[in-house]
């Protein structure tokens, strides 16, 4: 990449004709040369994705244009001039070489525009990771049409007069199996070390280089014909032989590569081979270059496998033993067998989703991460929930792939809902677990609805883990808030999340950051968008914990909202790589979600419950209480409808004169007639109202100290000069003051009270919250 300049000579067009492309800031190109170009299917001429690129003409009577907007900006002051702007856009991408003095187009010129955030080396990045991405989907497409164990695939036959789309489809997923360092290893590992036969062939041999004789030797000796006289003194005359043969059939052992196994490897090869040309076949009657391109290249690579001359000597198979030892489990042909059955399913998959991934020579890497990370995400969640048996809807998990009159169509597409539900038993609680790939979470779901969505606009993030007590439908679990949801996102335009949150800054640099982005926001260009997508599954979505990015890069960052590992907001750097390395802290995180949701004790499960029960009964905007009222109580924060208010009644002015003097309430307790049972709001009451008999209007509020109350007997009140107790044990609450004052002395009407007329006149007290005592108001002493 030392040239600063990308030429690319158009002569065939118009002699002399130049097309320059020029790096914008950091940007890069490269050029390749013919050899791997086609070994890749790639153009040689290579830009990346992501950078910038200014283009000229070096004739002022051409343009470039390209199907896809905002790719191609031509300039508006220099018609053979522009920019070329590929950001995500990642695979061939074929611009159109416009003529404009006659306004058409006259030719086509391809560039490839390289990926390269998953590495630094862009082959790597490029060729190997979406290699990888589109094998592994293959793979566990095929995984799962062994899963489904039925016969339904094996009535399907390739159709190769059916829509030229679904044929590169079905080439794509055996391009991902055949175009792979593994395949051809294998090939040249069977070539080098094949397995053999050892086999014994007859020849005439002259009589005198016999070694050891046989019985089979012996007959021949006594009755071969050509025979020759022995010598009188042989000793073989000794037992009646007189003449030998002068030549003899012998057997000797020779190693055989014909051997079944071998046979199927060449079997499989050609197999290959012939779809591969079928294909070709359907891509050159359709003048579609690139893949025509794509099946040549491959066919080729078959056929010099074939031309060995290890395959010239080895027959056709008269039958396949797949239970063969040597195929099942020998270096070479297992991965040669292993290919064959996914390429008997591969060559029978139509992956509707596919469309988005490599229509036209595209190859949109965005798109097929998010693919590829669903089925990561999907095995992840299968491991760590200990779901065996996957299901959907109780129903084996079928839904997945589904027969249709193309094939087997993988239902697996931006868009559309699929999932896996399962049940998690451990340490003696049962979880029921939902995964969700583009789950609709409905817009304007009130909370009183009591079902799953959003409380504002509609929102689909790409996967969904739910999890609830199994005691509970998942309807059930939604409507009394027990459910959890934890949602992710794939990011592929994401490189550096840390960087793009910026959680340390401060001063000036904050400052500086945050007009940064008020810019950005005018703009159009809000950076945080991804962050403020996260915060809006998470804050919109009714019953979520948290929600994540999952994107290609290289750290990992989260984000507690409180002190437990959910609620949360972060980033997970995951990468493609065949061990899994890269879904290391991702999958720590979903033991730390485990732990905690089997967690007893958790505040978020605690928060959840108290929700429930505060929103529980709707309030509406006119029962509201403007009262006065202390803000705190004993350092709690005062509610009014949490606060209970204690109805007490004195007998006499006798009785009301001792309260007062002593600050002391009491009432009987026990088991004798006419004792009050206590609850948890008699022992927590917080204030005292007192009235007399056919005393309905009271303005004597007290408030208890914060010691609570205490048990007194009967000789206890005697001694504090109590008139006349009757019980023998008494409740007792200490009185800290007159509390008239904190409420702005109110006047209370206690027949607006709910209990008042079943307690009127009784000596028993009775409880209201402090919302009704505020509402009884009638009037204020003070005028």
């Amino acid at each position: 990449m030392e040239e600063r300049c990308l030429q690319i000579p158009l002569d065939e067009i118009d002699s002399g004709l130049t097309l320059s492309i020029y790096p914008e800031g950091n940007s890069d190109f490269r050029i390749i040369d013919a050899f791997d170009a086609n070994e890749f299917s790639e153009s040689p001429y290579q830009i990346l994705e992501g950078n910038t690129y200014e283009y000229n003409f070096n004739k002022s009577t051409y343009q470039l244009k390209a199907n896809i907007p905002g790719i191609v900006v031509p300039s508006k002051k220099h018609v053979s001039s522009g920019r070329i702007v590929p950001n995500i856009y990642v695979g061939t991408l074929t611009l159109e070489i416009v003529d404009t003095e006659n306004d058409k187009s006259i030719d086509k010129l391809n560039l490839e525009v390289l990926a390269t955030k998953f590495n630094k080396e862009i082959d790597k990045s490029y060729r190997e990771n979406y290699r990888f991405m589109l094998e592994n989907i293959t793979d566990k497409c095929s995984e799962l049409l062994m899963q489904i164990n039925t016969p339904v695939y094996q009535t399907f036959e390739i159709d190769f007069d059916c829509d030229k789309g679904t044929v590169y489809q079905r080439f794509c997923f055996v391009q991902s199996i055949i175009h792979n360092p593994i395949f051809t290893e294998s090939v040249e590992r069977i070539i080098s070390n094949p397995k053999t036969n050892w086999e014994e062939e007859s020849e005439s041999t002259d009589i005198r280089k016999i070694g050891r004789i046989n019985n089979h030797l012996l007959c021949q000796i006594i009755s071969g014909t050509n025979r020759i006289k022995l010598p009188d003194n042989h000793s073989m005359r000794n037992y009646g032989i007189g003449s030998i043969p002068m030549r003899i059939d012998n057997f000797r052992k020779i190693e055989n590569i014909d051997t079944a196994e071998n046979r199927f490897i060449k079997y499989v090869l050609e197999t290959f081979k012939r779809f591969c040309e079928e294909c070709l076949a359907v891509f050159e009657r359709f003048k579609m270059t690139k893949p025509a391109d794509e099946a040549a290249y491959l066919i080729n690579k078959l056929e010099t496998h074939l031309k060995h001359p290890f395959f010239k000597n080895i027959n056709p198979p008269t039958s396949l033993k797949l239970n063969s030892p040597v195929l099942q489990k020998r270096s070479g042909y297992r991965e040669i067998l292993n290919r064959w059955l996914q390429f008997d399913f591969a060559s029978k998959l139509v992956w509707k989703g596919g469309d988005d991934v490599y229509k036209a020579g595209k190859k949109d890497i965005a798109t097929l991460y998010e693919y590829w990370l669903f089925f990561t995400l999907y095995d992840l969640v299968k491991e760590k929930f200990e779901i065996d048996s996957v299901s959907f809807d109780g129903k084996a998990y079928k839904h997945l792939i589904e027969p249709t009159n193309d094939g087997l169509n993988v239902m697996l597409k931006s868009g559309k809902q699929t999932a896996l539900e399962g049940t998690y038993t451990k340490r003696t609680r049962d979880l029921s677990i939902k995964f969700s790939y583009n789950r609709t979470f409905r817009g304007g779901v009130n909370y009183q609805d009591k079902r799953s969505g959003s409380w504002t606009t509609p929102l689909r993030p790409d996967y969904t883990l739910s999890i609830w007590p199994k005691i509970f439908s998942e309807k059930e679990a939604e409507r009394n808030g027990s459910i959890v949801h934890i949602h992710f996102d794939a990011k592929y335009k994401i490189d550096n999340f840390y960087q793009t949150v910026q959680p340390d800054l401060e001063g000036a640099e904050l400052e500086h950051a945050l007009d940064q982005t008020d810019i950005d926001e005018r703009k159009g260009t809000y950076r945080n968008v991804d962050l403020l997508k996260m915060h809006a599954y998470k804050d919109a979505i009714r019953r979520s914990g948290g929600a994540y990015i999952l994107y290609p890069g290289a750290t990992d960052e989260t984000f507690r909202g409180f002190h437990e590992i959910i609620p949360g907001l972060g980033a997970f750097s995951v990468n493609p790589s065949p061990d899994n390395a890269d879904i290391k802290e991702l999958s720590k995180f979903i033991d730390l979600v485990i732990d905690h949701l089997l967690d007893r004790t958790s505040q978020r499960e605690k928060l959840s419950d108290e929700t429930y029960h505060i929103f529980k009964e709707p309030k509406d905007d006119y029962n509201v209480v403007h009262e006065r009222i202390p803000e705190y109580v004993d350092k709690e924060k005062v509610f009014a409808d949490e606060i209970s208010v204690l109805i007490g009644f004195y007998k006499n002015e006798e009785h009301l004169k001792w309260i007062l003097k002593n600050n002391l309430y009491n009432f009987r307790t026990g088991t004798d007639r006419g004792s009050l049972s206590l609850s948890e709001m008699h022992l927590n009451a917080k204030y005292l109202i007192l009235h007399g008999k056919n005393e309905l209007k009271t303005d004597k509020i007290f408030k208890f100290t914060a010691k609570g109350p205490r048990i007194f007997s009967k000789n206890d009140l005697l001694k504090n000069g109590y008139p006349e107790p009757k019980g023998e044990l008494y409740i007792v609450f200490q009185l800290e003051k007159d509390a008239s004052e904190d409420f702005d002395n109110i006047r209370i009407d206690l027949r607006r009270l709910p209990q008042f007329m079943t307690h009127r006149n009784s000596d028993r007290p009775f409880l209201a919250t402090l919302s009704e005592v505020l509402k009884s108001k009638i009037a204020e002493l003070h005028q």
